[in-house]
């Protein structure tokens, strides 16, 4: 689908954002569409990819169904294959990170002599990649810069950003939706290492937003010899777009002032567009059936559950 920007009745505000345009609905539903835009390092590279943003939007909208047992979600429906709508909540200003593995930025943290990351303690003798006794939470919260910043729990509720109530409630709701993607991934081969939530509020209740346990906020290992990787001191297969990151590094770009972002052949833009089809067959356990939508015909469906959702009312 191209860039196409949309009008919709009643629309109240659009933001478009690295990889998402959002569309506020009478100030009460957004209308989220994944484009097929790839960021890294902050930036967003110079070609689309085929199918990522109906691969991230229907891993997301799949991984919701799952969890509504365990607390109430923003999404309402998934109008186009790269399209949701969902309730508008007010947003908390923090991401819960919570994180089964030693890896990444707990790495970082851990092999620079720390044992404390945002107020979690992470126990003595573990190397990279190893497990944590129990799953630990790490939240960020968004410096006025953008970046994410560390935060601990008692700075979370000192600064304002939830209260000791709401802290209690978002931090069972984190552990108990990890568990439970733990529980999917497994059953697929795989092992859910870290991930973040992001939660909201409407009338006073705490609300599920945004994507879950897709592989552009989750951290997926193969679970296929895992052990014996670490036994050897091997690097872990994972299963995210770390591999994107990686081939720009390679290529002499990391974001930075002065850097050129790489060329990108058609042939790497269609193995990075079948990678994503490759994370969702082994995420979800199911073929990935292509959609190929024109953009009225995206707008007619978007149209037609708004129109649905207000005679709900």
């Amino acid at each position: 689908m191209a860039n196409q920007v949309f009008h919709f009745n009643g629309e109240t505000n659009f933001y478009s954002g690295k990889v998402r345009d959002v569309y506020t609905i009478h100030n009460n539903l957004l209308v989220m569409i994944a484009s097929n835009r790839i960021s890294a390092f902050d930036v967003i590279l110079p070609k689309p990819i085929p199918y990522k943003g109906q691969v991230l939007n229907q891993i997301a909208a799949y991984m919701l169904n799952a969890t509504s047992d365990i607390c109430p979600n923003w999404l309402l429906k998934c109008p186009a294959p790269n399209v949701s709508i969902g309730k508008k909540c007010e947003p908390f200003k923090i991401e819960m990170v919570v994180r089964g593995n030693l890896v990444g930025h707990a790495w970082r943290t851990y092999n620079s002599g720390k044992r404390i990351l945002c107020g979690a303690s992470m126990n003595e003798g573990l190397k990279e990649n190893d497990f944590f006794k129990t799953p630990i939470i790490t939240p960020s919260t968004k410096a006025a810069a953008g970046h994410d910043e560390d935060i601990s729990p008692d700075a979370i509720v000192a600064e304002g950003l939830a209260t000791k109530d709401e802290w209690k409630i978002l931090s069972n709701y984190a552990l108990k939706l990890f568990e439970r993607g733990k529980e999917i991934a497994a059953r697929h081969g795989l092992i859910l290492a870290d991930t973040k939530y992001e939660f909201g509020k409407i009338d006073g209740e705490v609300y599920l937003m945004d994507e879950v346990h897709t592989p552009d906020s989750s951290r997926y290992f193969y679970a296929d010899g895992f052990e014996e990787r670490q036994k050897k001191g091997e690097r872990q297969k994972q299963l995210s777009k770390e591999f994107v990151r990686e081939w720009l590094i390679e290529n002499n770009f990391m974001g930075k002032e002065g850097q050129t972002v790489p060329e990108m052949s058609d042939d790497w833009v269609n193995t990075i567009s079948q990678r994503y089809i490759e994370l969702y067959e082994t995420v979800i356990g199911e073929k990935f059936v292509p959609e190929n939508l024109s953009d009225d015909e995206t707008f007619k469906r978007i149209n037609a559950s708004l129109n649905e959702l207000a005679n709900k009312k």
